[in-house]
């Protein structure tokens, strides 16, 4: 097998038309400037065509649903691996969707239970047994004693063939007929079979065949002829329903027995105990009240009354394995399943059942584990996971299917880990490596750039001044490199300056008391105002909890009278010294490709304005809406100025395709003829904002915003960039420079000095040189009398804070404490602290 992957003339985006050579069964790292070109060569170049060359592998059948895949700008790819990517794109919302079902602990988990997990009646609590043919006559004899029999009363033996099924079932019922039964019970109503039975395709059914109907006299229990007639009836109910039979008593009580599992004492009988019983996602499993999503509606808070939450039917919550259920097992954190797993006891048959389910379940949590996601819940939704998180949990399911000779494609992987875990989640893409794998890292984390084989800078610059290789090699190779801007931060030659000195002697903070939600420890904190505070901690130690769901909730409520619920505290102080509070995250900035930087951040409206004034529009009475692609009259309407037409993929993202009419234009060709300066307002929409900005040097109302997103590192991206392409990191830079440019247009009419502004890991997909930029932009909003309150990770932002509040001591129930507070300098000598510990070598104490 070829030892190397060679790639001719990549033209991807940005890229310069480059062709380099990459090792196999390696780690390998690309970084750069953010818009450098590394995503463009690692994702669109090289994942994108070993995802087509796969494709183009597969049966013409299988093709037609998964559509062509256009091949990437690119003349060549040799010694290409199937590929695999692991990106931060959005994870589901749907409710449905947890830890364990992504990463298929619980499909591993239903069927544990299903093999191995034991039944407890839900009425008496016992231990239930499977029953004989002779054990259920005698029930059902015991219960016939109990009863007032009157001559003529009938026992009828039903065999649940169907229950709880869609489906029209003519085969079925003519098949029955044909083997000589006569009756039916569809829905609890009898039907002959000899008539012609009409079911609803849509709707669910319960089919109880009547294999015979015995005519009750005393004595009872001494009763030969009904004992052996009612024992044949049984057994022949069991053989059509696969273990079941549903006995009509004359007291009008059914009974459901199984030759499986039933209970003897209280008449409860499981249904077949299967993985799809532990499903929420079938009718099978699932909480008949709430059909599974465990609240009371679809995206509630309000759990469901009937489940508790717990999604399932009470049958499958007592099926025990270790006196724990499924749900109390998903309700566990990643340390303590996987000391749950580790301590259980089981009996030899039952270990060599279960052997190969535990085994999976074990290496996934184990990795998660390794990756610092020890303080999840497995039954986390999807939904409410950080693009870091949601990464890694992917990679845990990837590791678990021990694939060799694949190819991973990694976009930051450190994305959310303190610098403390670091080292475990790259041991574990070691391990991936060892294995017979080559891992493509794109990454600017100094730690994972050391302990890579081998190292890609991409430059010099960022869009269209980018998309060269300016280093490659080994690490000691790149270092002696001095055309790579990554290289002179590695050597130290350049560095993220630090701040001359800190703010200090202000006496306004805001205090928050008794804060307990979540992990949070009863805990005080001391927020500083008029600061720069950075708040730090290893994943999961309470960061966002407090940051989110406590301080933001509360700050709104009393600002903006929000109705959001606020985490649990016993007291707010201070909240009076802020006149706004401002969430800016790394949410997407729209859903479709309608939704860019320019409309984002207002320039847009100025721009359309502009084209509505030049003497051609004027002339041909074209006003504002002539240029906008939400509305008819001057857009496309076949994409509907989009400029491209989405195509659903089934079982695969949706693929959006450039509209064959307007060729990505978004506007229809009148529209197109008027033009200012020589360009017309797609080519507008085509620029990058470094060029815009020279473009509308001379026009303040555009010109200023377009300023501030270069000032946040976002100069490489185009105005009309949809933002479905947009990282985390990037949607939060747009949603800064959004803020940034309302503050520079007010400052002087009416100042917005007292604002709190609340920021998530803004480093995301931030170069050494980016980190400096955005560093400069931050301290200027604090120096104009505002509060940055920021989590991260990154030390470089952090040496540069006036104030740390540093949680843990670890992730989950072992977090959510205080752990240090004060200047870094302070907190680096504070020996608990982890953050600390690394500070010590940022600071040179």
């Amino acid at each position: 097998m070829q030892d190397k992957i060679i790639i001719k003339g990549a033209r991807e985006h940005n890229l310069k038309n480059i062709s380099l050579e990459l090792p196999r069964n390696k780690m390998i790292v690309f970084t750069g400037l953010s818009g450098s070109g590394k995503s463009s060569l690692a994702f669109d170049t090289i994942f994108a065509e070993g995802q087509r060359r796969y494709i183009e592998s597969l049966s013409a059948y299988a093709r037609q649903f998964l559509g062509k895949m256009d091949k990437p700008d690119v003349d060549e790819i040799e010694g290409l691996a199937p590929a695999i990517s692991i990106d931060q794109k959005a994870h589901s919302a749907n409710p449905r969707s947890t830890v364990a079902t992504i990463t298929e602990i619980y499909d591993y988990l239903r069927v544990l239970f299903a093999r191995v997990g034991e039944p407890f009646c839900p009425v008496c609590k016992k231990k239930i047994q499977k029953m004989t043919v002779q054990e259920m006559v005698d029930v059902v004899l015991q219960k016939l004693e109990k009863e007032k029999i009157k001559s003529e009363d009938k026992l009828i033996i039903f065999s649940p063939i169907i229950r709880g099924r869609k489906g029209e079932y003519y085969q079925l019922l003519y098949d029955l007929y044909n083997k000589g039964f006569s009756e039916v019970a569809v829905d609890g109503k009898a039907h002959k079979l000899s008539e012609k039975i009409k079911l609803s395709r849509y709707k669910q059914h319960d089919i109880d065949l009547v294999i015979r109907k015995l005519t009750i006299a005393y004595p009872i229990q001494d009763n030969k002829v009904l004992q052996k007639e009612l024992s044949e009836a049984i057994e022949t109910s069991l053989e059509e329903s696969d273990g079941l039979v549903k006995i009509a008593m004359p007291s009008g009580e059914n009974i459901l027995l199984s030759s499986k599992y039933s209970c003897p004492n209280d008449n409860f009988a499981f249904p077949e105990i299967e993985p799809r019983l532990f499903s929420f996602n079938s009718p099978y499993g699932a909480c008949e009240y709430c059909h599974g999503i465990g609240t009371k509606f679809i995206f509630s808070d309000e759990v469901c009354p009937k489940c508790l939450g717990k999604r399932l039917k009470t049958e499958a919550l007592h099926v025990l394995i270790g006196e724990k259920n499924i749900n109390d097992v998903v309700n566990m954190s990643i340390s303590e399943a996987v000391d749950f797993f580790s301590g259980l006891k089981l009996s030899a048959k039952q270990k060599e059942i279960a052997e190969a389910a535990l085994r999976e379940i074990k290496n996934r949590l184990t990795f998660m584990l390794d990756v610092g996601l020890n303080y999840l819940t497995l039954n986390r939704k999807a939904g409410t996971l950080s693009g870091g998180e949601a990464q890694r949990i992917r990679l845990a399911s990837q590791v678990g299917s021990r694939l060799v000779g694949a190819l991973y494609v990694l976009d930051e992987p450190t994305i959310g880990l303190h610098q403390r875990d670091n080292e475990r989640l790259l041991k574990t893409l070691s391990e991936l490596r060892d294995i017979g794998n080559t891992v493509i890292v794109v990454e600017h984390d100094e730690d994972t750039i050391l302990m890579s084989d081998y190292m890609v800078d991409i430059g010099p610059s960022a869009g269209k001044n980018g998309g060269e290789i300016m280093a490659i090699g080994t690490l000691q190779e790149v270092l002696k490199n001095k055309n790579s801007l990554t290289a002179k931060y590695l050597r130290g030659e350049l560095k993220v300056p630090m701040p001359e000195s800190r703010r200090k002697n202000i006496k306004e903070k805001i205090v928050i008391s008794g804060a307990t939600e979540h992990n949070l420890k009863n805990i005080k904190v001391e927020i500083p105002l008029k600061k720069f505070v950075c708040l730090t901690g290893v994943s999961g130690s309470g960061k966002s909890t407090l940051m989110n769901d406590i301080l933001y909730r509360a700050a709104s409520k009393k600002i903006n009278h929000s109705e959001a619920r606020p985490g649990a505290y016993k007291k707010i102080e201070g909240l009076s010294y802020i006149d706004r509070v401002i969430v800016v995250d790394q949410s997407a900035i729209g859903r479709t490709p309608r939704s860019n930087p320019a409309t984002y951040t207002g320039c847009w409206t100025y721009i359309r304005e502009l084209f509505s004034t030049t003497p051609e529009a004027r002339a041909r009475g074209y006003k504002v809406g002539r240029f906008s692609f939400n509305r008819p009259g001057g857009r496309c309407e076949h994409c509907e100025g989009n400029g491209t037409i989405a195509i659903e993929m089934h079982f695969l993202p949706t693929v959006y395709v450039k509209c064959d009419v307007c060729k990505g234009k978004r506007f229809d060709r009148e529209t197109l003829e008027i033009r200012y300066k020589g360009k017309n307002i797609a080519d507008i929409l085509d620029m990058e904002i470094d060029e815009a900005d020279e473009f509308f040097k001379n026009i303040p109302h555009i010109s200023d915003k377009l300023k501030v997103l270069r000032q946040v590192g976002l100069g490489y991206l185009e105005l009309g960039q949809g933002a479905p392409t947009l990282s985390g990191g990037e949607a939060q830079r747009v949603k800064l420079a959004k803020e940034l440019s309302k503050y520079y247009s007010l400052r002087f009419r009416q100042g917005l000095s007292r604002s709190l502004y609340l920021l998530d890991e803004p480093t995301v997909g931030l170069h050494y040189d980016d980190v400096k930029k955005l560093v400069a932009v931050l301290q200027e909003l604090v120096s104009a009398g505002n509060t940055v309150l920021i989590i991260e990770h990154n030390l470089d932002i952090i040496k540069n804070a006036d104030y740390i509040i540093d949680l843990g001591p670890e992730g989950g129930d072992k977090g959510g404490e205080i752990i240090a507070t004060g200047t870094p300098e302070e907190v680096a000598r504070m020996p608990k602290s982890y953050t600390g510990q690394y500070l010590r070598k940022v600071l040179g104490i």
